[in-house]
């Protein structure tokens, strides 16, 4: 008997009813989890955590609307980092009648597995015949190159009468948003860094600011305008790192290399360096001084690192800051390090980790925060939208959102779309199925094995104080706080109401 955590995206179709019979079909030989086992009254978030850690196999459903899910990216991305450290769970992926290219992070976790196809209801015997099998130790029979060619079979579909005057030119409000999108909003910020960007000397960019924010689509914009000049790029995401390596210095490091030499598509020859008697950060730097920038000749170089913040918890984290920091100012030196540009991504406060500032990379160069829209920015994104929403719902919005990027675009999204009244909006915005469900329960997934978090969080809603500084920055981190004065509050209306209702007690 196996254990299996089905992940899977609620209440829309084709994903519940495939989602509900592959589970009907598995539960006579095996324990599986699906999110409505869960009790009325038992702490969900828990539960799902020790679910998918407790899991032999976990089989994502990936459709236009799960791919896009928040619960589903923090389900894989915690099954992914149980996999690395302790060998299960398996993931199973299955395609929904979807063969679009995965976004990322989506793609770095799933791409290089085996998939399963579904494209009509009459797959369904089929597929349930692949998943026991590949439970039962085979392979699902498709992989990534033939689930992609399902794109190309889909027709065109037709627009329903009835929703013909719905805008069709919306784009998503999930995930990054492309630069090229009308819906990005560009702060004085974002013109200050693409500014810094590619100076004859070079630059260090910290981006910084709590979740969603806006961060991963400005350092997008960042690395789209590298491009335009010319320079020679390599993205690392922290994220993707797994925790074992963030403990052992002899891994990272030579990861960190060959990272290097993969995004800047030359050999990697990490480990001729490695021969050399020298500390992890001189033979990083020698790798970087005396192989790279020989191989990448003139051009200007950047080094584009997202989610710094993880290594703010690995035990040898001030000597990597510092080798950050030391080219940094190596660029007084003049020569290659003058070609040398650096953003850096984060959404904690650096000055909590790092004990001399003088060594942190995080206080030079250009530093760019980036903090709520205001209420002319949140007017104008209702007139990109075409003005679904009257002066004072866009107030109301703004009231309850109180600017927050995210939720504001995608509450003008799904009114501008038609897929929700503004009624229904504001009466069902803090429901775990409402509008923000996704989103709002994701918060709470995180949180859910963070006592000291938790208790923080209600500290904050109910006395406008956080006793703990640790606690405060990382739930501010997090996007779910914020200080004003010698104050602290949750970060806007919906989430005081959401976070009070379900933390209490």
């Amino acid at each position: 008997m196996a254990k299996i955590f089905i992940s899977y995206k609620r209440n829309v179709e084709p994903d519940t009813p495939v989602a509900t019979a592959v589970y009907e079909a598995l539960r006579q030989k095996h324990e599986v989890f699906i999110d409505t086992s869960i009790q009325v009254g038992e702490k969900w978030a828990e539960r799902i955590q020790e679910a998918i850690k407790g899991s032999d196999f976990l089989i994502i459903f990936l459709s236009e609307f799960s791919v896009h899910s928040e619960m589903v990216i923090a389900e894989v991305e915690t099954a992914h980092h149980q996999a690395k450290a302790f060998g299960a769970p398996a993931i199973l992926p299955v395609r929904l009648n979807y063969g679009e290219t995965l976004v990322y992070p989506l793609s770095a976790y799933l791409n290089p597995l085996q998939w399963a196809l579904w494209e009509k209801e009459t797959d369904t015997a089929r597929l349930i015949t692949e998943l026991k099998q590949a439970i039962s130790g085979g392979e699902l029979p498709a992989d990534s190159a033939a689930a992609t060619t399902l794109i190309s079979k889909k027709k065109k579909e037709e627009v329903p009468t009835a929703f013909a005057n719905i805008l069709r030119d919306l784009g998503s409000p999930e995930g990054t948003i492309p630069h090229q999108s009308p819906f990005y909003v560009e702060r004085e910020t974002d013109r200050e860094a693409i500014a810094a960007l590619g100076e004859v000397e070079g630059v260090t960019i910290t981006i910084k600011g709590p979740r969603q924010m806006g961060k991963s689509s400005l350092l997008n914009r960042l690395l789209i305008e590298s491009k335009a000049k010319d320079m020679r790029k390599a993205f690392i995401d922290f994220q993707l790192i797994e925790n074992a390596v963030m403990e052992n210095a002899e891994v990272f490091y030579q990861q960190f290399c060959s990272l290097l030499s993969w995004e800047f598509e030359i050999e990697d020859r990490t480990a001729e360096y490695w021969k050399n008697p020298l500390g992890h950060v001189q033979k990083t730097t020698n790798y970087l001084q005396r192989y790279l920038f020989k191989e990448i000749k003139e051009t200007q170089i950047l080094i584009a690192m997202d989610e710094v913040e993880r290594m703010f918890a690995s035990p040898f984290r001030s000597d990597y800051f510092s080798m950050l920091r030391s080219w940094h100012n190596n660029r007084a030196r003049g020569a290659d390090w003058m070609r040398l540009n650096m953003a850096l991504v984060t959404s904690t406060e650096p000055y909590q980790f790092i004990a001399d500032l003088n060594q942190s990379p995080f206080n030079v160069g250009q530093v760019v925060e980036l903090v709520e829209f205001t209420s002319e920015q949140v007017f104008d994104l209702n007139r990109r939208h075409h003005s679904p929403l009257t002066e004072t719902q866009v107030r109301q919005i703004y009231d309850l959102f109180g600017g927050h990027p995210y939720l504001t675009r995608r509450a003008l999204y799904l009114v501008a779309s038609q897929r929700i009244t503004f009624n229904e909006l504001l009466k069902n915005a803090s429901d775990d199925n409402g509008p923000f469900g996704d989103h709002l329960r994701n918060h709470l997934f995180r949180m859910s094995d963070q006592v000291e978090l938790k208790a923080g969080l209600m500290q904050v809603i109910r006395y406008h104080r956080c006793p703990d500084e640790n606690v405060f920055f990382r739930l501010r981190g997090a996007g779910l706080v914020r200080r004003v004065g010698n104050d602290e509050f949750p970060r806007n209306a919906l989430y005081a109401d959401y976070f009070g209702k379900r933390l209490n007690g």
